[in-house]
């Protein structure tokens, strides 16, 4: 009879979480609620919200920096699970006076970061049992990253259609990536990002090359990388050592970066 009794009683919990409708934004939040198996629950994401490829059948409702809270509450959401990027936002404190939760999640430069994450959105969709796996899950594959500090200088570029190519200097998460896997940010003495220099480029010499997919393709391919100021001019560009990482993988600080990050360090063990 108690066990009758409690089931009831719990009711309306399990009523309450199949009933919810999410948005997330941040495609580091949305790969999260799908390691979980929640996303089910999923109602719209954002524009960053590029990955598990099913993503992309959710309705978009922009990118997380410029958003429109008529469009977010259109899709009726119950809890909208929102990357910290995303704020400040005045649209999401007038989704918010409508009656919707809004979560951050929080983000940061380190990959310990990731452990928050999922945290914060395991309890929200009330999935803590497996919240709690995949923080081990998470734990157990960083800490099988090599920890041996290798003498190979990377040069990370952030590059998007009609944008200048940046370098990425300290205070990034390129450069927490980079240390992440026992490797040296080639660019020093400057915070953040930073449009590449010829004489910059020179100065560092980078010994590999980390650029977008999509960074090169906007190049023209990797001819067009090689043709960046100074690029030519450093062991990456004479040895045309280069990885084509996906960013949001390697940078999103979430589910797949400890595998972009064993990748990243397998190409540098394996430049000359």
């Amino acid at each position: 009879m108690k066990v009758v009794v409690a089931l009831i009683a719990a009711l309306p919990l399990f009523a309450g979480a199949a009933a919810q409708k999410v948005v997330t934004l941040g495609g580091d939040v949305t790969e999260i609620v799908y390691a979980l198996g929640a996303q089910s629950a999923l109602v719209a994401r954002d524009s960053t919200s590029m990955w598990p490829p099913e993503a992309l059948r959710l309705p978009d409702v922009g990118y997380l920096r410029q958003l429109n809270a008529e469009g977010i509450l259109a899709t009726h959401p119950t809890t909208v699970l929102a990357s910290v990027q995303a704020q400040p936002s005045l649209a999401l404190s007038q989704v918010e006076q409508n009656g919707v939760t809004v979560i951050t999640v929080p983000g940061s430069n380190d990959v310990t970061i990731i452990d928050d994450k999922i945290r914060i959105v395991a309890s929200a969709l009330h999935k803590e049992t497996e919240g709690k796996n995949l923080r081990l899950s998470m734990k157990q594959a960083l800490a099988t990253l090599p920890k041996t500090p290798l003498n190979k200088r990377v040069l990370f570029i952030l590059s998007h259609g009609g944008m200048t190519a940046m370098a990425a200097g300290q205070q990034t998460g390129a450069d927490a990536a980079i240390r992440a896997a026992g490797l040296q940010n080639a660019m020093q003495g400057f915070n953040r990002y930073q449009p590449l220099s010829q004489e910059g480029v020179i100065a560092s010499q980078p010994d590999l090359v980390v650029i977008s997919a999509d960074g090169v393709q906007s190049m023209g391919g990797e001819a067009g990388l090689w043709k960046l100021p100074g690029l030519a001019q450093t062991p990456a560009g004479r040895n045309k050592q280069v990885l084509l990482v996906d960013d949001m993988a390697l940078l999103g600080f979430s589910i797949r970066t400890p595998d972009a990050l064993r990748q990243l360090r397998n190409k540098a063990e394996q430049t000359p």
